[in-house]
């Protein structure tokens, strides 16, 4: 009969109340999709690397390190010599080691010059190793694998054939024209900078500019690829470089042994410490979000409450009438409150639909624009911890017009 009742007054005012449960469900929905998405970032975020142990570079900011060997975001304050690289390599602790090249780019996406042990041994997520979409792993100098956003946003296949320009701008007039690429692979998409990166040899790297000086080519200065194979294309220097270690125990003497290197300075980080400190150099925007998500809640709640506090005034034939046939002032208080909960409880339902359609068609979109693998089902710990927080709010927010109801029904006000 309680129940029936809310329902009952519920539907006699049904315009208010949609308006209310529209404005809950806008609230919900943006709440728990701004939740879910942050949580599905920061687990992409954290998932861009993995079973790499250290990364090497000329020593810097570690955040800056990670940026531009990792996310291709930024340059490198200096290289490292080649045979530093060796060194560190041969040493008995390590196990493989991968370098890295960076410095020329193609229609703005970053060129990574590197060894076939990064298709090996580089892994994301949960120690997923690279998977070819099409296409096989670079073996001949000019041979280029490209990220799977760079293959699908410039249309390239395999047997493609593409130029690399000096420099990461967008748009660049230093083109290596003489030395064109072949598209030999496709990678999988894996929604890490690894998709947008075009993936190319060492030796390769050493063969387009040995004929460029300080980022200019050479007047007159251009030698047949067919003398390259007479040619030593082992490069003076890298950007930086990934290591896998036999004992993960050891990875701390490691890293300090790297730090402490008396060749050059070198900076060795571990992926996992130097994402969780880039995350939190983002917490303000984090946090700014979830702010702006709780307002818009409030909002909805104030709403529900003023909806529930003019309706007391419409509805003294229908308190009176209860108060006759002997429902007490606590019986008014809790049908108020029951009502409020009804408008959350379909609230959170039909935001919770809209939500998870809208993650459903945007899916695509959000891999393809932002690389943002997000799972559809929403219901996780956290977003049902605020779910539980929604329905404590809603029922605090209630809490005025219910008291005036009973007050009103115990003085005979009504």
């Amino acid at each position: 009969m309680f129940i029936r009742l809310a329902t009952k007054s519920l539907l006699d005012r049904k315009g208010s109340v949609l308006v209310s449960l529209l404005a809950m469900s806008v609230s919900i929905f943006v709440l728990l999709g701004v939740e879910h998405i942050r949580q599905q970032t920061k687990e992409n975020f954290s998932n861009t690397v993995s079973g790499v142990d250290l990364i090497v570079g000329a020593r810097t900011g570690s955040v800056n390190l990670l940026l531009y060997s990792v996310f291709r975001v930024g340059n490198p304050t200096n290289n490292i010599r080649w045979e530093t690289y060796q060194k560190v390599a041969a040493s008995s602790k390590v196990d493989w080691a991968i370098p890295i090249s960076l410095g020329d780019s193609h229609k703005g996406y970053r060129v990574l010059g590197t060894s076939s042990d990064y298709f090996k041994y580089f892994s994301y997520g949960d120690k997923r190793l690279l998977e070819f979409q099409n296409g096989r792993v670079f073996t001949d100098l000019f041979d280029v694998v490209l990220g799977s956003e760079v293959a699908r946003k410039l249309n390239y296949r395999i047997g493609d054939q593409l130029v690399l320009a000096h420099g990461v701008a967008a748009t660049s007039f230093s083109l290596h024209e003489d030395r064109p690429f072949e598209v030999v692979g496709i990678l999988s998409p894996t929604g890490t900078p690894v998709d947008q990166t075009l993936h190319v040899s060492l030796g390769g790297i050493e063969a387009i500019h040995i004929d460029w000086q300080h980022g200019v080519r050479i007047p007159n200065a251009s030698a047949p690829i067919d003398n390259f194979d007479d040619v030593d294309l082992q490069p003076k220097s890298i950007t930086a470089f990934m290591l896998g270690l036999k004992e993960k125990m050891g990875t701390f003497r490691v890293q300090r042994g790297i730090n402490n290197y008396k060749g050059e300075p070198l900076l060795a980080i571990l992926p996992g410490v130097a994402l969780s400190e880039l995350w939190q150099m983002m917490g303000v925007l984090e946090r700014t979000l979830l702010l702006v998500s709780l307002l818009v809640f409030l909002a909805a709640c104030l709403g529900v409450s003023a909806m529930l506090l003019a309706s007391i005034r419409e509805r003294r034939n229908e308190i009176y009438l209860l108060r006759v046939i002997g429902a007490p002032p606590r019986f008014l208080f809790f049908l108020i409150e029951l009502e409020a909960f009804f408008i959350t409880l379909f609230g959170v339902i039909l935001g919770s639909l809209l939500l998870m359609v809208a993650l459903l068609f945007s899916r695509d979109y959000l891999v393809e624009t932002f690389g943002l693998h997000i799972n559809v089902s929403i219901f996780t710990g956290n977003s049902i911890y605020m779910i539980a927080l929604v329905f404590i709010a809603s029922f605090i927010v209630a809490a005025l017009p219910s008291c005036i109801s009973y007050l009103r029904a115990s003085k005979g006000l009504d």
